[in-house]
């Protein structure tokens, strides 16, 4: 084990599920070299650069081809790509007719940037899955909870009241944006890479276009014109994925925050075998909000790395490409993993909303002060009726009474608390603001966008 991600102890922590392991093992990469290869034989073919009988040949030898995975390892220790003792081995194994035209007008790094492009998409699919899985976990719960009153918070202190229902919105907004981007950026990005030696072509004469838009369709790629070092579109996708696991991150973050002992306005689940302690049995850490914070502040880290490997030179790079290669799978495995925590959150949390009320009337309902400071500001210019309203906060700090109670007292002996809604101002679920019709546009959104 290098990484925590690749361990069998330690994988599940961080939500990388089977599909995820799958896309990036040995047996898979070398599967879609070996794809790539051959669908890059039949495009050949399709375009009259090489014989239709070779292709056939060369497919036929690749289906059944039992790789040296002894001689793929001292290749690549070598020569640094496994691109090469591949080839060899499937020339090997197509015979002398057929071997000239495995590889035809191609560069390794065509056959390695369009299979890894192949195992991101199957990964990318699988995100998408838990994405659509998480927003209706979210969307459930805003229309649950659009009228759970809760202190909203800034700053870390109680500010105004707002609805847990319009805190499950806001955490579901990003994700409409997140699809959006995507669906922009994949047409960017799931294209084929064929440019040969050196980005012209020049081994396949006028038909190298062709080819490259014959392979495209092989694999249901789309077409694309060289970019061997220009990674534009790895970095953005780089970019999304921390941007996602950011997303999942601020839920996980929220939830740490609202469980804490003192606050204890949601928890993850009712498991009692989740988030123990070896030696406190009262204990219920959230780990998957944990590990979803964890996961994004490790995600921006490995981003940073990304950028810096799009740093490549001339028409084929020395470096830039290997630290890509060390970074993206871990971005997708994090992120990946942190949607799988997010889905389970999202469909297991237990929200308190009695706690959620006393809360704000075990801090006097100071979340109030806002909309007393406008009621009386219809009778005093509205900075003096801040300035009461700040001065009846600081007496309340260990009074046993809510905020109103001592701003009224403070009204009436100004001469100014008749014609008010007492009641009303003392009441913090009277007081939505637009939290509904917010709520309704999230939603809306999220289900016209998440399909």
């Amino acid at each position: 084990m290098i990484s925590l991600l690749d361990s069998v102890i330690f994988s599940r922590l961080f939500g990388i599920d089977e599909r995820i392991a799958a896309d990036f093992d040995d047996r898979r990469r070398l599967a879609d070299l070996i794809e790539v290869e051959v669908a890059l034989a039949r495009a050949g073919a399709s375009v009259g650069a090489i014989p239709k009988l070779a292709a056939d040949r060369i497919a036929s030898v690749a289906a059944s081809l039992d790789l040296d995975l002894l001689s793929l390892q001292k290749s690549v220790a070598a020569t640094g790509v496994p691109a090469i003792d591949l080839v060899r081995q499937l020339r090997q194994a197509a015979g002398r007719n057929a071997a000239p035209f495995v590889h035809r007008g191609a560069t390794s790094q065509d056959i390695v940037d369009t299979a890894a492009l192949l195992a991101l998409r199957r990964a990318t699919a699988t995100i998408k899955d838990k994405l659509k899985d998480a927003a209706g976990g979210l969307i459930d719960l805003a229309k649950h909870h659009r009228h759970t009153v809760m202190a909203g918070r800034t700053h870390g202190q109680h500010a105004a009241p707002i609805s847990f229902g319009l805190k499950a919105a806001n955490w579901l907004a990003p994700f409409s944006r997140h699809w959006q981007r995507l669906a922009e950026l994949e047409p960017r990005l799931f294209v084929v890479q064929f440019g040969g030696a050196a980005g012209n072509l020049a081994a396949l004469g006028d038909r190298g276009l062709a080819v490259s838009e014959a392979l495209a369709r092989e694999l249901g790629l789309g077409t694309a014109v060289p970019w061997h070092t220009q990674r534009d579109a790895i970095v953005e996708f780089g970019n999304w994925l921390a941007m996602v696991a950011g997303s999942f991150a601020k839920i996980g973050q929220d939830l740490i925050l609202l469980a804490q002992t003192d606050v204890g306005e949601a928890v993850e689940a009712a498991d009692a075998t989740r988030g123990g302690s070896s030696t406190m049995p009262h204990k219920a850490n959230q780990i998957a909000s944990e590990m979803m914070v964890a996961a994004a502040r490790a995600a921006g880290a490995l981003l940073s790395a990304l950028h810096a490997s799009a740093v490549q030179e001339h028409e084929r790079a020395t470096h830039g490409w290997q630290l890509e290669w060390l970074v993206l799978p871990q971005l997708v495995a994090l992120t990946s993993g942190s949607a799988s925590h997010g889905v389970f959150v999202v469909r297991h949390l237990r929200v308190d909303a009695a706690r959620m009320r006393e809360n704000i009337g075990d801090a006097g309902n100071v979340v109030m002060a806002e909309s007393l400071a406008l009621a009386l500001a219809d009778r005093l210019p509205l900075e003096e009726a801040q300035a009461l309203v700040k001065r009846a906060s600081t007496e309340l700090r260990g009074a046993d009474e809510p905020l109103v109670a001592v701003v009224r007292r403070a009204a009436q002996a100004r001469g100014i608390d008749t014609g008010l809604d007492w009641d009303r101002l003392a009441n913090p679920s009277a007081h939505p603001g637009a939290a509904g019709e917010i709520i309704d546009r999230i939603v809306d959104e999220a289900r016209r966008t998440i399909r």
